[in-house]
């Protein structure tokens, strides 16, 4: 099933990238990196990952201290937050 990011979940992702990669250079893009992997593998098992709130589900990222949180819609995966995990947890709510 093909995924898609929301406005605000691409602007999160840019935000989180730009600055991981002031922190240390090449951050960045291991981020990214690993965002597109972990949205692969919701695509290939939508199923796979807990439930956060309703029909909201997460899958937590490796190697960074982040969630995607989506939800399954009939012919796609909506990417609603690249939400850090110890950050603000709720703030996403109003997305739905």
């Amino acid at each position: 099933m093909r995924a898609l990011f929301s406005a605000l979940a691409v602007s999160e992702l840019d935000d989180a990238a730009e600055y991981l990669e002031l922190e240390f250079e090449g951050l960045g893009e291991s981020f990214k990196a690993e965002v597109k992997l972990a949205t692969e593998r919701i695509s290939r098992h939508p199923l796979a990952w807990s439930v956060e709130s309703g029909e909201i589900r997460k899958c937590l990222l490796h190697r960074f201290p982040y969630k995607l949180l989506y939800s399954i819609e009939t012919d796609h995966i909506l990417i609603l937050a690249v939400a850090h995990q110890h950050r603000q947890p709720d703030y996403w709510i109003d997305r739905l």
